[in-house]
């Protein structure tokens, strides 16, 4: 699985890192997303492709 993330698109609602915190988070300064694994294992993958779901800007991208 391999997950893209578009900064310039988010939003920093933090649906995504409400659906996957260990692989998601948010700056400090600006709420925009931070990947924190770009290969996350697979048993949290239903999570990732939740976060993706969510994300209301569209921000997240995954590629299984």
């Amino acid at each position: 699985m391999k997950i893209i993330v578009d900064q310039d698109k988010c939003v920093a609602s933090g649906q995504c890192v409400t659906a996957a915190a260990d692989v998601f988070d948010q700056r400090d300064e600006d709420g925009i997303v931070v990947l924190l694994t770009d290969n996350p294992p697979e048993d949290l993958a239903a999570d990732v492709h939740q976060a993706a779901a969510v994300c209301p800007a569209l921000a997240i991208v995954v590629e299984d």
